[in-house]
């Protein structure tokens, strides 16, 4: 009968502690630099770390948009020079079939200008 008894012996108890101070000392790592409460305190650092992640995804995509707003506007206020506007500059582009995206472009008038000037010649 003895030997039965430590043939089903009970499981260790499992203490949750370290994964918990884990999750908590990842998410206040997360929050460092963050002012007042939110870097010091679990809840608000949490909710702080989940919005700014949400922040930090929309703004990436934002940068894209803003970037090209950004070269737009340079390529018109270069073309605009040469007595054409951006519009109609983009619309000769491809109609001759001259595949140059606008970063590109905008990079091109603000530290070539007679490579560009030379470029707008011949879109015309």
């Amino acid at each position: 009968m003895k030997a039965t008894r430590y043939l089903y012996r009970k499981m260790a108890r499992v203490k949750r502690g370290v994964a918990a101070s884990k999750r908590r000392r990842t998410v206040l790592e997360l929050a460092k630099g963050f002012r007042w409460r939110r870097s010091k305190n679990y809840v608000a650092a949490k909710e702080a770390v989940i919005k700014a992640g949400k922040y930090a995804h929309r703004d990436r995509r934002a940068k894209k948009r803003t970037n090209r707003a950004l070269w737009i506007l340079r390529l018109n206020n270069a073309v605009r020079m040469f007595d054409i506007s951006y519009s109609k500059f983009i619309a000769n582009m491809k109609a001759k079939s001259m595949e140059l995206d606008r970063k590109v472009l905008s990079q091109l008038a603000a530290e070539n200008p007679e490579v560009f000037a030379k470029f707008v010649e011949k879109v015309k």
